[in-house]
């Protein structure tokens, strides 16, 4: 006899499946390709933020989405009835100021068309997309440290042969500066768990420029002269990531790529707002970089915008560079 339902197993009905949809998070619609009409469940009225009761439309949707990806939705759409078998994209939406992925899923080429009516799913995928987002930055942040180090690496190794007498003093010194570089490297490496302050600022920033001073931060042609305050160990982290990249770019193409440059790192506090000054003078004659940022312009301004809620201002003076950061207060002590 034949029983497709096993004993004891549960019977499936369209409530079971109904509960199932809501639990995933699954929003369903149904599209019908003569009037362009949508109608969509609950989960897929409060996806888009539409009252429940209205009549939609797909061009009434796509007011909602990105205009970015717009176009390329519209066309997407027009062009899923040409699609054999199942489709998928994703696309983003704007709530408000904020942004949601949301990846819309069917069957293309009449595929199982009702009375004119093809019908599909919409999904919530913003978790997944920034962590994706969040992948992508860091894969990219990694590669570009990998080739500083090297290049800073060989503009240490330099440094120190112009400086040194002997082969045994330049092994001495060249030493003691990758060491250096090796603990400004820890400080930008997020370590899991520590939640406790990180360190003062000054001590923050000499142990970042001490393997570019050639006597030691504070005594020699960096100068650094900051008031003395605690700095939090995320913003910690993320400030090495800032002086970190200046520093880079300085040993590559500024003021610590010469013999005779200077470096000049000074700090204020205007009310609610600290205001870092960094300062070159004595290298090579400076030039605007191209326009189109590399990554590491972009991380700098990835850090000081979003984490700080501050500024960075570049001043490409023909005698050496002057960066002003701004920084909320309240930020650096997180």
């Amino acid at each position: 006899m034949d029983n497709p339902q096993a004993a004891g197993s549960p019977v499936w009905d369209e409530r079971h499946l109904r509960l199932g949809v809501t639990a995933a998070g699954v929003a369903l619609w149904a599209w019908n390709v003569d009037t362009d009409r949508l109608t969509m469940d609950d989960i897929g009225h409060e996806l888009w933020t539409v009252p429940m009761g209205t009549e939609v439309t797909f061009e009434d949707l796509s007011a909602n989405i990105h205009p970015a990806d717009r176009d390329r939705v519209r066309a997407a759409f027009s062009a899923t009835r040409g699609i054999i078998g199942p489709y998928e994209i994703d696309f983003r939406i704007m709530v408000g100021d904020e942004v949601r992925w949301i990846s819309a899923r069917g069957r293309g080429d009449d595929e199982g068309i009702v009375g004119r009516v093809m019908y599909g799913v919409f999904l919530d995928v913003t978790g997944r997309k920034q962590a994706e987002e969040a992948h992508e930055l860091l894969a990219g942040e990694m590669s570009h440290r990998v080739k500083n180090l090297i290049t800073i690496a060989g503009a240490l190794t330099s440094m120190t042969a112009r400086s040194s007498g002997t082969k045994e003093e330049m092994a001495r010194e060249l030493s003691h500066r990758l060491t250096a570089l090796g603990r400004a490297h820890d400080l930008v490496r997020p370590v899991p768990g520590q939640t406790e302050n990180a360190a003062l600022l000054g001590d923050l920033i000499s142990v970042l420029l001490t393997p570019y001073d050639d006597l030691g931060a504070f005594s020699g042609r960096i100068r650094v002269s900051v008031p003395r305050m605690g700095i939090g160990e995320v913003a910690a982290t993320n400030l090495a990531l800032v002086l970190h990249e200046l520093a880079t770019n300085s040993v590559k193409h500024g003021a610590l790529s010469a013999d005779s440059g200077l470096l000049d790192v000074a700090c204020l506090v205007e009310r609610d707002e600290v205001v870092l000054v960094w300062t070159e003078r004595g290298g090579p004659l400076v030039t605007p970089p191209a326009a189109g940022a590399g990554f590491g312009n972009r991380l700098l301004d990835r850090i000081m915008t979003r984490y700080f809620r501050g500024t960075v201002a570049y001043d490409w003076a023909p005698e050496g560079l002057v960066a002003t950061l701004r920084i909320n207060a309240s930020n650096l002590a997180s």
